[in-house]
């Protein structure tokens, strides 16, 4: 996918995404979420969307949510001046590609059904990692390519249409544990039928 067509695909689900990938999607965010809120300090989350998952996150952490597409983010920030989510430090407009914070500003960062939307989803890695602080951890949720099967022909069929879908179905996770500064912690299959996959990773390089 370009960047163009991230922006305007998700223009145009934004009016309809809660009840539609929302509901989808809801397994691997409460996952993600309630792993994160076993830790403490400052949160990214990468992809932030209409901020389904931050009315989840416990009020001692400190939330910050960045996304491209400034339609979902204006859906967001409408939720949080709603429900007085002061956990909430800040929402941004930003390509990961490029994230505007300094080296090692995080001690967690979330990335829940966003890398295969992404352009470039190995350089938002890399950025991901490079603002993680030493010893931070990594929390991903996402669907990934099957091998075999009735889904895995469906997700061969899909793969071309990506842009007007808005989402890779043949995303690899080798995408994900392929650098050198993140080592993979957990992994595990979740519901429904197995089709999103949650992972956390750990910084190991030093400041």
């Amino acid at each position: 996918m370009d960047i163009k067509a991230v922006q305007t695909t998700y223009a145009r689900w934004a009016p309809v995404y809660d009840k539609t990938f929302g509901v989808l999607t809801k397994g691997g965010r409460r996952k993600a979420v309630g792993y994160i809120n076993e830790g403490s300090g400052s949160v990214l989350e990468v992809g932030v969307g209409t901020g389904l998952s931050l009315e989840r996150y416990k009020p001692d952490l400190e939330v910050t949510g960045i996304d491209f597409s400034a339609d979902m983010l204006e859906k967001a920030q409408k939720k949080v001046r709603k429900q007085n989510l002061h956990h909430v430090v800040a929402l941004r407009q930003m390509d990961a590609r490029s994230l505007d914070f300094p080296d090692n500003t995080f001690d967690t960062i979330a990335a829940m059904h966003v890398l295969s939307v992404v352009p470039d989803p190995e350089q938002v890695m890399s950025e991901i990692a490079r603002v993680c602080k030493p010893g931070g951890k990594v929390v991903v949720t996402n669907h990934f390519v099957r091998t075999k099967g009735v889904l895995a022909a469906l997700e061969r069929i899909s793969a071309p249409f990506a842009n007007q879908l808005g989402w890779h179905s043949d995303f690899r996770i080798e995408t994900v544990l392929g650098g050198t500064e993140l080592a993979l912690e957990q992994r595990q299959t979740l519901p429904p039928l197995g089709m999103m996959t949650f992972l956390v990773l750990r910084k190991t390089s030093k400041p």
